[in-house]
């Protein structure tokens, strides 16, 4: 049941990572973007994932529930694509701006 929980709770909070990151892509700036938001948040879903693989009744029942490893696994995807596009975001900005001063 506990694990049953867990995935429900890492499916929701990651729920809106999907629309965060399209959001990210098509405004093309990283202005009210938090880089250290970003980074924090990408640390506990590493520890989450570490904390399943070293685990040794999890790993013993790895075959019936290897799903809640998936989502980790999965938000963790959804943020470092978020943290690419923070940087790319930020080269954009910074050549808008540069435009502007000219």
């Amino acid at each position: 049941m506990s694990e049953i929980l867990e995935v429900i709770m890492i499916v929701l909070f990651g729920a809106s990572w999907p629309a965060n990151v399209m959001r990210s892509y098509k405004s093309r700036t990283a202005k009210g973007k938090s880089l250290l938001f970003l980074v924090l948040i990408e640390t506990g879903y590493v520890a989450g994932i570490i904390s399943k693989l070293i685990n040794p009744a999890y790993m013993a029942d790895f075959g019936r529930k290897w799903y809640v490893l998936f989502f980790y696994c999965l938000n963790f995807i959804m943020v470092a694509a978020d943290i690419i596009l923070y940087f790319r975001n930020r080269k954009l900005d910074a050549l808008h701006d540069g435009g502007k001063q000219q």
